[in-house]
């Protein structure tokens, strides 16, 4: 235990991410449509690595960023920095518009690009991420999401450079409508939730082998929130359709697949890092929860 190890978000891994899961290639910026099969009720408590947008033509849902509740019942764009809890809940079956992704490290390399999505807070300031849209904006915006698809499906010289520049001024059009919505009243059924998400990805983003996940169970979790075990039980229940040890676990399970593939860690330390004393105790959890050992795990994603 000579130095401390750490991490804190992951990266690349498509079985991870809330979108596609299936031959899911590299991609700094990448688009797709808002399609009924790309477009189902999620909810995404991990932070990920990539900026997202939800550019909706058709279709109405109940969308929640943080603490902030809207009903999306006419074209709006949504914009979500990659630390925000959030969840989609679908209220028809019609899905148009597209859905884009770039990523914060790609961002980061290029200042203008970093300084738009910092600068007129669209992903920064949760009251400035969503804009209702009229015919004129989607006339706008229209074209420009298309020209993303296409330049990423043709490829070849200067494509990524080409994206970009279109994503710069996706953004910068954006950012002069300036017509936000005014979040919709929050139950504290929801401030319930989302605060055990937060705390949840708190205690799990922080993992580090000198100071091992400090909260493993929905008691646990219960008494942090000054709530009864079975209400908080109860709620996720009804909300997203598991209860607090199913999140918990599924929670651990990523970051036991992150600290895996992304780390030289033992067992042992991985294990001892999401709150196994023991190796075999985490092999077990492991197996239990995905059909295969760590080891195995490990060692066929390496290949």
């Amino acid at each position: 235990m000579s130095e401390q190890k750490t991490i804190s978000h992951f990266h690349d891994l498509p079985d991870l991410l809330p979108i596609s899961r299936e031959n899911f290639p590299p991609w700094n910026i990448h688009v797709i449509p808002r399609m009924p099969d790309t477009c189902k009720n999620y909810l995404s408590p991990n932070r990920r690595d990539f900026y997202k947008i939800m550019y909706v033509t058709a279709g109405t849902g109940v969308f929640t960023l943080g603490a902030n509740t809207y009903h999306i019942q006419q074209p709006t764009i949504l914009f979500i920095h990659p630390n925000e809890i959030i969840s989609w809940k679908k209220l028809d079956k019609e899905s148009r518009g597209y859905i884009g992704f770039f990523k914060k490290r790609y961002a980061d390399q290029y200042p203008t690009l970093k300084s738009l999505t910092e600068k007129y807070g669209l992903f920064t300031d949760p009251r400035k991420s969503v804009i209702p849209l009229t015919p004129n904006d989607i006339a706008l915006l229209d074209p420009l999401f298309a020209h993303l698809m296409e330049t990423e499906k043709t490829g070849g010289p200067q494509s990524e450079e080409t994206m970009q520049a279109y994503l710069q001024l996706l953004l910068l059009n954006c950012s002069r409508m300036a017509r936000y919505q005014v979040p919709d009243t929050v139950t504290g059924d929801f401030r319930h939730i989302h605060e055990f998400f937060r705390l949840l990805e708190k205690e799990v983003s922080g993992i580090n082998y000198v100071d091992p996940i400090r909260l493993r169970s929905a008691k646990e979790y219960a008494d942090e929130l000054s709530l009864h075990p079975n209400y908080l039980n109860a709620l996720l229940k009804q909300y997203t359709g598991q209860n607090v040890s199913a999140h918990i676990k599924s929670r651990l399970l990523e970051q036991s697949k992150v600290l895996l593939l992304q780390t030289d860690w033992s067992l042992q330390d991985i294990g001892y890092a999401v709150g196994f004393a023991e190796q075999s105790n985490f092999s077990q959890f492991f197996k239990k929860q995905s059909g295969t050992t760590p080891a195995d795990f490990r060692r066929n994603h390496i290949l």
